[in-house]
């Protein structure tokens, strides 16, 4: 229980009370519940995007819904993940490495790389959402890719995987999750996506296709960060889970016109 405290602490706003202190055992805990935090995540802001989809049923309702469902999301989440987005964005775009490339995440501002990845990625997830929605996926369209991008976290969190400094959430999550418990996720994330399949005429495979499609690419920009930076911190975990997130909705958006 304390685990799931800490999980949904660290990843939304829902007020968990006091946890005391916080050691590497009840960090993996945290991230191994993460993926179930992300469903709780993706069914309210579903919720908000079914629900003003009902009331504003047009394509301008759908791009209303959309926006109001990734701020729903944002929110939720204190903006952190679209946070650590922008500041690994600027320190991998500044093409340093190590110290020098952590030190430009840590600033309290944005730099150019960080502006143009924020205004690019919600332009596409809203964009991605709106088309989904109007094809009548809009709830699918947002729980996989929500929960796709929990699990990347999970899979960065592997061990194996070193973290970038010896403090901060980095530090204490780095290496915690056994692979086995990872790969368990996955194959759970892929079992959801094909349950949701089943419900989709002329297009079973898109989930499953978004689930691999997103944790490719949020893996990639974890290997990325290890290779640039020397390992993970909370700012690549925020960039694995939206970049899975984004590319999710992207294969469902996509996969939404093909099946229409």
């Amino acid at each position: 229980m304390k685990g799931l405290r800490l999980s949904v602490g660290l990843l939304t706003v829902i007020p968990v009370g006091a946890i005391g202190e916080v050691d590497r055992r009840l960090a993996r805990n945290a991230m191994l519940l993460a993926p179930l935090v992300g469903l709780l995540l993706g069914a309210i802001a579903a919720a908000v995007l079914v629900g003003v989809r009902a009331l504003v049923p047009s394509t301008l309702g759908a791009l209303l819904a959309a926006v109001l469902a990734v701020a729903t999301l944002a929110y939720l989440t204190r903006a952190l993940h679209l946070d650590g987005l922008a500041d690994t964005a600027d320190a991998l775009g500044s093409g340093r490495r190590g110290d020098a490339a952590l030190e430009i995440a840590r600033r309290g501002d944005v730099g150019p790389f960080g502006v143009v990845t924020l205004v690019l990625v919600l332009l596409v997830q809203v964009t991605a959402l709106a088309v989904a929605s109007d094809a009548g996926w809009g709830a699918l369209a947002l729980v996989v890719p929500v929960v796709t991008g929990r699990v990347a976290a999970v899979v960065a969190c592997a061990r194996g995987i070193p973290p970038a400094r010896p403090e901060g959430l980095g530090a204490l999550v780095a290496g915690t999750v056994p692979r086995v418990a990872a790969l368990a996720w996955v194959l759970v994330a892929l079992g959801i996506a094909a349950a949701a399949g089943a419900w989709l005429a002329g297009a079973a495979w898109a989930p499953a296709l978004a689930v691999v499609a997103g944790l490719a690419l949020g893996i990639g920009v974890v290997a990325r960060s290890v290779g640039r930076l020397g390992g993970i911190n909370g700012d690549v975990l925020g960039a694995a889970i939206e970049v899975s997130t984004t590319t999710a909705l992207v294969i469902l958006a996509l996969s939404a016109t093909v099946g229409a």
